[in-house]
């Protein structure tokens, strides 16, 4: 599950769903000796304000420990990409400006907030050459650019009116890529940082 507003609504399903299923994934990837697993996060479980960031920090915490319980009898390695929103996926705000400004006006939550975007090649070339580096228990974070919802409201609807409607629950307005502590044990390279694990 991958939004927000979604996992507010029905959080069990969000717990089902990005914990316990990848729970799943791990423990099936073992028994069946799959070479490597990547799995996809997001910028929400930095420092989560919403169930839904909750939910894929615990994810990123399973599959970075499931390295853990591979043992030497099995070659599993395991390791997790985070970026931020990818323009024009299902959700994304991008779909609904295009819609809204239809009727004149794009609503818009806080003029201050901000996001980090990555396109949907740049997410696939991401996960792919992660995938390639990857040695087990890393997380990768893409070096993004961030832009304010005003400016994008601008760039794609000139000539709406904006009308503010506030920010929805579990919404912050600024998200970040890396906490403080992670940021101490990355490795920079010129395209992302890595997030060693900390064994």
């Amino acid at each position: 599950i991958k939004h927000v507003t979604a996992s507010e609504y029905n959080p069990f399903e969000a717990v089902n769903t990005n914990i316990l299923g990848s729970e799943n994934i791990i423990n099936e990837a073992i028994d069946n000796n799959i070479e490597k697993v990547i799995a996809l996060s997001t910028d929400k479980a930095v420092d989560p304000a919403n169930l839904y960031g909750a939910t894929k920090l615990c994810a990123e915490k399973l599959f970075v420990a499931g390295n853990n319980y591979v043992g030497k009898l099995h070659r599993t390695k395991m390791s997790v990409v985070r970026y931020g929103n990818v323009i024009g996926s299902r959700g994304s705000v991008i779909p609904f400006f295009m819609k809204e400004k239809k009727k004149g006006v794009i609503p818009i939550t806080d003029k201050r907030m901000t996001r980090f975007w990555i396109t949907i090649d740049e997410a696939v070339d991401f996960v792919l050459s992660s995938l390639e580096m990857m040695e087990g228990g890393e997380i990768f974070v893409p070096k993004l650019p961030a832009m304010n919802i005003m400016d994008l409201a601008k760039a794609m609807a000139p000539d709406c009116e904006h009308k503010m409607v506030g920010i929805r629950p579990g919404e912050k307005l600024h998200e970040t890529m890396l906490t403080e502590t992670e940021a101490r044990s990355s490795a920079e390279l010129p395209t992302r940082y890595i997030v060693r694990p900390e064994h």
